[in-house]
C-alpha cells in the first residue's frame, strides 16, 4: 500500500518551485493581486509620455489599453515559455520607467511618438541580438552581488511607496495630508494583521484583501471615486499602428538603446532576485530565454502603440511576501491584464483604487524585496575577504540617485540615464568590484584593508590575536591595564 501511495505523492509534487499548480480560484486569486500591485506602475509611462505629446484624452487611454495588453502577452511569454523564449519564472512584466525620460525628451524633440516607438523598435531589436553577451554574466553574481541588488531594488522602490501614501499627484491639494497618509497606514496595518491570522490562505492573500477594505473604507470616507467608471468604451482592441507609422531617427534610437542596456541589467537582476527568493535554480540559459521574451515583446509592443517591456521589481517583492512561488499564479494575472487591455472599463475600476491603498501595501511589499536581499547577504563570508565593501561601496552608490535625483543632471545624457537608476548603479558597482577583489587577485594583500578586520562575528581565535599583537593593538592594551595596576 504504502509502495502504491508513494509514486503519486511524489507525481503531485512538482520538480521545481515555481512549477507548483494552485486550485483556480486561488491561481485567480493571486494573479489578480499581482495585477493590483503593478497596476499603478503600468500605467504610469504611458500617461506621462502621452501627456509630453500633448495627445488627448482618448488617445492617452489608448496607449494605456496597449501597455495593458502588451504586459499581459509579455508576462504570459515569459512565465509560460516556449522554446529560446521565457525565463519560467513568477515575472510580470509591463512597461519599463527607465525609458521615461529619455521618450519624453525625445517627444519634446519633435519626433512625436511616431519617433519614439521607432526607436524602441529598432533598439529593442538591437537588445534582442545582444542577450547572449548577458546571459554569460551569470558567474559575476555571486550572493555578495545578487544580494546587493535585491536589497537595493527594494531600498529604491520606497519612495514610489511613499509618494503613492502621499496621493500620488504632488500637484493635488490634498497631496501629503494627514488623511492620506493615515489610510496608507490603516492599509498597511491591515497587512500585517492579515499575515498574523492562522489561515494560510488569508495570510498569503492579505495585500489583496488590504487593498479591498482600504478601497472600501476610502469610499466610505468619501476618498475614493468611482464615478469615471462608466465614461468611455467598453472594449477596445489596441489596433496595430494606431499612431501612424514609426519614423527612425538616429540620435532617438542611440538614446533608446542606452535605456535598453539599463532594461537588461534590470531584468538580469530580477531573474536572479526573484530564482533566490523562489529557492531554484538559475543559469545562463535561463536569463538568456528571460532577456529574449524581454526584448521580443519590446519589438512588438511599438506596433500596438507600446513601448519598452521589462521585468516590475514591486512583483518580484510580492512573491517574496506570500511565498507564492507558483509561476502560473503570475500567468493568470498576465491573462487579466490582457483582458484590462481589451475592456477599458475594467481598467478605470482598478484605477479608481486611491493611491494612499497602494502606498499602504507597497510599503510591505517593497519592504520585504530589501528584507530577502539582507537574508541572501547573510549567506555572504565577510571573514578575510573584501566583501563588506563591496557590499558598503555598492548599496551606498545605489542610493545616491534616490537620496538626490538630480546629483546626475550636470553629466551628459547617456551616463545619466543608466546611473539614475539605482538598481543599475548598485548592480554595476557591485559587478565591477567583485571582479576587482574576488577576481583579480594580483596586488591584493593578505590583510588588505581594516573592512577585512571589521568582519569578525564571534570570539577572537588565537590567530586574530597575533594579528592584533603584530599591529601593535594588545601592547597598547597591555600597556594601559599596567598603569591602571600601578596607580
Amino acid at each position: 500500500m504504502s509502495r502504491s501511495a508513494s509514486p503519486r505523492a511524489a507525481a503531485t509534487s512538482p520538480a521545481r518551485p515555481e512549477d507548483e499548480r494552485l486550485p483556480l480560484g486561488a491561481t485567480i486569486g493571486y494573479g489578480f493581486q499581482h495585477v493590483l500591485t503593478m497596476y499603478g506602475g503600468i500605467i504610469a509611462p504611458p500617461l506621462i509620455v502621452g501627456g509630453a505629446a500633448g495627445l488627448t484624452s482618448a488617445e492617452i487611454g489608448t496607449l494605456i489599453a496597449a501597455s495593458l495588453f502588451m504586459g499581459g502577452l509579455a508576462t504570459i511569454l515569459q512565465t509560460v515559455g516556449i522554446r529560446f523564449f521565457g525565463s519560467q519564472l513568477p515575472l510580470v512584466q509591463g512597461v519599463s520607467f527607465a525609458g521615461v525620460s529619455t521618450m519624453v525628451a525625445i517627444v519634446g524633440g519633435g519626433g512625436g511618438i511616431p519617433a519614439v516607438l521607432g526607436a524602441v523598435l529598432v533598439a529593442s531589436a538591437i537588445g534582442f541580438l545582444i542577450t547572449p553577451f548577458f546571459a554569460q554574466i551569470i558567474r559575476f553574481f555571486p550572493p555578495v552581488v545578487t544580494g546587493v541588488v535585491i536589497t537595493t531594488i527594494g531600498l529604491t522602490l520606497m519612495p514610489v511607496a511613499a509618494n503613492w501614501a502621499m496621493g500620488g499627484d504632488a500637484e493635488a491639494p490634498d497631496y501629503g495630508s494627514t488623511s492620506n497618509i493615515g489610510l496608507a497606514f490603516l492599509t498597511f496595518a491591515i497587512v500585517v494583521l492579515l499575515s498574523k491570522v492562522g489561515s494560510g490562505v488569508v495570510s498569503r492573500l492579505s495585500i489583496l484583501i488590504a487593498i479591498v477594505a482600504g478601497t472600501l473604507i476610502a469610499l466610505a470616507l468619501g476618498m475614493a471615486d468611482f464615478a469615471g467608471v462608466g465614461e468611455g468604451p467598453v472594449v477596445a482592441f489596441p489596433m496595430p499602428f494606431s499612431f501612424g507609422a514609426p519614423t527612425f531617427e538616429v540620435a532617438a534610437i542611440v538614446s533608446m538603446l542606452i535605456v535598453i542596456l539599463v532594461t537588461l541589467t534590470e531584468t538580469t537582476a530580477d531573474i536572479i532576485a526573484v530564482g533566490e527568493i523562489v529557492g531554484t535554480k538559475v543559469d545562463r540559459k535561463r536569463i538568456a530565454n528571460g532577456l529574449r521574451a524581454d526584448m521580443a515583446s519590446s519589438v512588438v509592443s511599438p506596433v500596438f502603440g507600446s513601448f519598452t517591456q521589462s521585468a516590475f521589481a514591486q512583483n518580484v517583492g510580492l512573491v517574496a511576501i506570500t511565498g507564492v512561488k507558483s509561476r502560473f499564479v503570475v500567468t493568470a494575472g498576465g491573462g487579466i491584464l490582457v483582458v484590462l487591455g481589451l475592456l477599458p472599463v475594467l481598467g478605470r475600476v482598478v484605477a479608481a483604487v486611491p493611491t494612499p491603498v497602494l502606498g499602504g501595501a507597497g510599503v510591505v511589499l517593497f519592504g520585504s524585496v530589501a528584507a530577502s536581499g539582507i537574508r541572501t547577504l547573510a549567506k555572504v563570508d565577510y571573514k578575510n575577504s573584501m566583501n563588506l565593501i563591496i557590499v558598503a561601496a555598492s548599496i551606498s552608490f545605489g542610493m545616491i540617485p534616490i537620496a538626490k535625483p538630480d546629483f546626475y543632471d550636470q553629466f551628459p545624457t547617456w551616463f545619466g540615464t543608466i546611473f539614475h537608476s539605482g538598481i543599475s548603479s548598485a548592480a554595476l558597482m557591485a559587478i565591477l568590484l567583485n571582479i576587482l577583489f574576488n577576481h583579480i587577485k594580483a596586488g591584493t594583500p593578505e590583510n588588505p584593508s581594516v573592512f577585512v578586520k571589521g568582519t569578525a562575528s564571534k570570539a577572537v581565535d588565537d590567530e586574530q590575536l597575533e594579528d592584533l599583537a603584530d599591529d601593535g593593538v594588545l601592547n597598547r592594551s597591555n600597556r594601559r591595564e599596567g598603569e591602571a595596576t600601578s596607580r
